[in-house]
């Protein structure tokens, strides 16, 4: 490397963020919904205007596009000179979504952008087209905002739109700005026309109308149960369409990707409303284009760096270059290349600084063809990638290029190898595969240690070019590798030439030869030396060179890679569900019960048909994964149906049993998991089944292994994704029954919610149930109340399977059975008929706990004072002897002649308090017991506290009750309510 030439990555500053990211910049695939509706940590730079208007590459075609939406917008009486309706109808990475938030930033915040680049030329070109000036605020237009990738047909979200439901209600709810009398005006009117002009005119400001993806909300229509909806949107976007031309200072923008571009699976219908869509964009709109492919070097260096290199840094670098690209290496290399950059050197590394003519030329020319190829989006990935881990490597003083060519792709860095293979580059996911093996291992390993060509590098010691070229071997390796992984090239061409290898390789310096790149290019054909295996070397015919190609043969890991791919979301989830119900144990409980999904009704539909209120049974009950999931923030729709079943909320059933059923349900995020665990077991299983495989004993004993394999992984990994168990209990309050549901989360791996033994030994420890063989007859008569004695038997056993105020019990009857003996036997209970006489057991089984004409009955003497209305928790016979002098009031107190509290004795208290202390009674009533609470503590009368305290105070005065509560050995939640 010459060092009188500054290297870019001293004049160069790459944006920060960038920089924070590792490279991964994470921003590229830009969201229209994200930058308007993003909050907080989810709002992403380019939502402001300023920072948009840097990044923006201002390409003449979207100058164009932004400058006629002005002119229509706010060009005054001439505002027809410019159409009104356009569409972007580009392939995925094109640039729409970009396009759109700066049409945004246009009319929401035209000041900001007209003070960049991008906006400076919109509206001069504006004013040219209008022959006025357009207005600085663009006369304060409304910005109506179809984002259709984050809308879902027929629901509309009540913050965005109101009680909108179809898109035309959703459209003027969000054109009238939420105005209730305007929206009632019109929203019976979807299909008529005029009412569409009327409504739009009604705002009297401009509009914009920006539709995003609309594809995506019409594929969502193909759902027969949509059919009335279908019919009522495309009716309404037809009108809308054929309406937007009849309206002065109307605009409007779709993004539609063009069918031939839109691997998009669509139904019949589907596919009709397309076509329909297309005719009428084709009738009444313009086609329009963010950029195109000459623009991706204008496009890299504005969303890479936060300005251009001084000219003359990129003159010298040109100048060195050319200097050295003479004789040998001209006529034998670069001329033989025919391209047109190396004709016009210096005016091309001008338009490409700091990459390589050759690297762009071939992402301009040959990468942004392929029909899966991203363009703008996955260039900048893979870009971002490559500058950021060279720009680190000079950072350290190891080498890197003066400009990034083809070959200087880092591959070993995880980043910039991913961002090539994922980028569309590689149609075919089992080549993907197979191009990522051969990356490591015939170029450069992850830890860039090893692989052939980085070892070939690494071990050539004594070479005269080792410090101005010491990774040549592993640059004309990738070369071929970026040359390889596109298939078939121009012309019926694979791999790279070797002219191209050559120039990929050439540094400017006289130490490095074009005998020594041949001497390279012969290491890396020689595969019994060390070179690259996986190379074919094509010979050259008619005058051509020969041609290097990465070739991938089929492997069984290949095979898996394309049965993948067949693998459709349904046969996943429906492995994923008939496993769960396979993997669950009832454990304690009576019976297990499988609630299987109906994605056509709502969740609360489907429990509410599924039979799981059964009388006297504790059921473990499985909620299907593919409609049931909690957390990840979409679970609303899971718990709502839920409670609905426990018998709780507005929307509640008629339940009796709600209090022993308990729910077992996937956890969103570990769901995703075993989703992915399921593609490969079922992959393996297809992959046995293939004729090529079973006719190969080898072959065939491996994928069995792996399918073997690929089973337990899955079945672990549902079990570790049922995480969440779901129960009736009562709330911690003394004053009254409360019901509400809680749920129980396991964190370790061992443990799952389709264990019956592991949900009750966690429900056992939330007082739930009683563990096995635990439930006495001391049990029994602390969890008794005073309007329990009297009861029939019947009424008496069915309190525990339908009150949570008491324990549910694994053996059923027959523990309450034993427990009433036992009471009875101790003289605690007595068992009375109808009659008013006694009746006498010799056992367990003759207590007829389902019969209505036995009655439970105090002892008739020395009966303690009867129990309190508080709830009193489970009592097993690790707990009794505590917990019968800790629940005093509660149940019977105990067996008979228990002795009363002695002097210096302590009683414990616990209770649950929630009251508004906005009215002098409660306010006077807290404080009194804080009160004598605080005179209990002075006076030494307390000799142990656990406090649970929720209070909303003054913002002033919470930070020193924090600090008081520090004093005392808290630790405060301090939260903004």
């Amino acid at each position: 490397m010459s060092k009188t030439v500054t290297p870019w990555w001293e004049t160069l500053t790459i944006r920060p963020e960038i920089i924070h990211s590792s490279g991964q910049i994470d921003d590229v695939q830009m969201s229209l919904f994200q930058a308007l509706y993003g909050d907080g940590a989810e709002r992403p730079p380019y939502a402001e205007a300023a920072y948009y208007g840097k990044i923006t590459h201002p390409s003449p075609q979207f100058i164009q596009l932004l400058a006629n939406v002005a002119v229509r917008l706010a060009g005054g009486s001439n505002y027809a000179t410019a159409p009104a309706l356009w569409r972007l109808d580009q392939a995925m990475g094109g640039g729409k979504s970009h396009g759109l938030i700066g049409l945004y930033h246009l009319a929401a915040d035209p000041k900001n952008l007209s003070a960049t680049d991008v906006g400076k030329q919109a509206f001069a070109e504006a004013s040219s087209i209008a022959g006025n000036r357009i207005p600085a605020d663009m006369n304060s237009p409304q910005v109506v905002v179809l984002a259709c990738d984050n809308m879902t047909a027929g629901k509309g979200v009540y913050d965005l739109d109101g009680p909108a439901v179809t898109l035309h209600e959703r459209f003027l709810w969000r054109l009238f700005g939420g105005d209730k009398a305007l929206y009632d005006r019109y929203k019976d009117h979807h299909a008529d026309k005029s009412k569409i002009v009327d409504a739009l005119k009604a705002v009297n400001r401009p509009v914009l109308i920006l539709v995003d993806e609309i594809m995506d909300y019409i594929r969502q229509l193909s759902d027969s149960a949509l059919h009335d909806l279908a019919v009522k949107d495309l009716a309404f976007l037809r009108a809308l369409l054929d309406s937007v031309n009849d309206v002065a200072h109307v605009a409007m923008v779709v993004v539609m990707i063009a069918s031939e571009k839109d691997n998009m699976d669509l139904d019949f219908e589907g596919q009709s409303r397309r076509g329909e869509l297309d005719q009428l964009l084709v009738r009444n709109g313009k086609p329009a284009t963010i950029n195109d492919n000459t623009d991706f070097a204008a496009i890299l260096r504005r969303r890479l760096f936060e300005s251009p290199a001084p000219n003359e840094v990129v003159g010298a670098t040109a100048k060195v270059f050319a200097h050295t690209m003479t004789g040998p290496w001209q006529t034998k290399v670069f001329d033989a290349l025919g391209a047109g950059w190396t004709k016009a050197w210096e005016e091309e590394v001008g338009r490409c600084y700091p990459f390589h003519p050759q690297l762009i030329t071939l992402a301009e020319q040959e990468w942004s063809k392929l029909s899966g190829f991203q363009k703008v989006r996955s260039t900048i990935r893979i870009f971002a990638a490559t500058v950021y881990t060279l720009s680190k490597r000079a950072e350290r003083g190891e080498w890197a290029p003066l400009l990034i060519g083809p070959g200087d792709l880092p591959l070993s860095q995880d980043s910039v190898r991913e961002a090539i293979i994922g980028s569309g580059l590689i149609a075919d996911p089992r080549a993907q595969s197979n191009y990522r093996s051969l990356a490591s291992a015939d170029i450069v390993s992850g830890d860039d240690q090893t692989g052939s060509a980085r070892i070939l590098d690494r071990e050539r010691h004594g070479s005269p070019f080792e410090s101005v070229n010491p990774r040549v071997a592993e640059r004309g390796a990738t070369c071929v590798f970026l040359c390889s992984v596109v298939g078939s090239r121009g012309g019926g061409r694979q791999g790279a030439s070797e002219a191209e290898l050559k120039a990929a390789m050439f540094v400017p310096s006289a130490s490095f030869g074009l005998a020594d790149a041949d001497f390279v290019l012969n290491d890396l054909k020689d595969v019994d030396g060390g070179g690259l295996a996986s190379v074919e070397v094509i010979p050259g015919k008619g005058g051509h060179q020969p041609r290097l190609f990465m070739s991938t043969r089929q492997t069984l890991n290949m095979l898996v890679r394309a049965a993948r791919g067949t693998i459709s979301d349904d046969e996943r989830d429906t492995e994923i569900a008939n496993a769960a119900e396979r993997l669950t144990s009832s454990g304690p409980f009576k019976v297990t019960m499988f609630v299987v999904g109906d994605l056509s009704r709502s969740p609360r539909e489907v429990l509410e048909t599924a039979g799981i209120d059964d009388a006297r049974s504790t059921r473990l009950v499985v909620l299907d994964p593919r409609q049931f999931s909690l957390l990840n923030g979409i679970d609303r729709d899971t718990r709502a149906a839920v409670r609905a079943a426990m018998g709780l909320g507005d929307d509640k059933f008629p339940v009796q049993w709600a209090s022993s059923a308990v729910y077992a349900i996937v956890n969103t995020q570990r769901r995703s998991l075993a989703r992915g665990a399921a593609v490969t077991y079922l992959a393996w299983a297809r992959v046995c089944e293939m004729t090529d495989v079973e006719s190969d004993i080898e072959l065939a004993d491996k994928a069995r292994s792996e399918r073997l394999e690929s089973k337990r992984n899955l079945e672990t990994a549902i079990r570790r994704a049922y995480q969440h168990v779901m129960y009736l209990d009562l709330a911690d309050e003394f004053d009254g029954e409360v019901r509400i549901e809680k749920t129980i989360t396991f964190e370790h791996e061992n443990q799952s919610s389709l264990d019956g033994t592991t949900v009750w030994k966690a429900l056992f420890e939330a007082q739930k149930v009683v563990d096995v063989g635990t439930f006495s007859a001391k049990a029994l008569l602390h969890n008794l109340r005073a309007n329990d004695y009297g009861k029939p038997l019947d009424e008496v056993r069915d309190l525990f399977w339908g009150t949570p105020r008491m324990p549910l019990l694994p053996g059923g009857e027959s523990d309450l059975q034993r427990a009433i003996y036992e009471a009875v036997a101790a003289g605690s209970l007595r068992l009375l008929g109808n009659d008013g006489a006694e009746r006498s057991v010799t056992g367990p089984s003759e207590i007829g706990v389902g019969q209505s004409g036995v009655r439970l009955s105090k002892p008739e003497a020395g009966e303690p004072d009867g129990p309190t209305n508080d709830r009193v928790s489970v009592v097993t016979p690790v707990d009794e002897e505590k917990t019968a002098w800790s629940r005093t009031g509660s149940g019977n107190g105990g067996a008979k002649n228990e002795p009363e509290p002695q002097a210096g004795a302590e009683k414990q208290i616990a209770f649950s308090l929630r009251t508004s202390l906005l009215q002098d009674q409660p306010r006077d009533a807290l404080y009194a017991l804080l009160q004598a609470l605080a005179d209990m503590v002075d006076e030494g009368k307390s000799s142990y506290a656990e406090v649970m305290l929720k209070v909303r105070v003054d913002a002033t005065a919470a930070d020193g009750v924090a600090d008081l509560v520090r004093n005392a050995g808290g630790n405060p939640d301090l939260r903004d309510v």
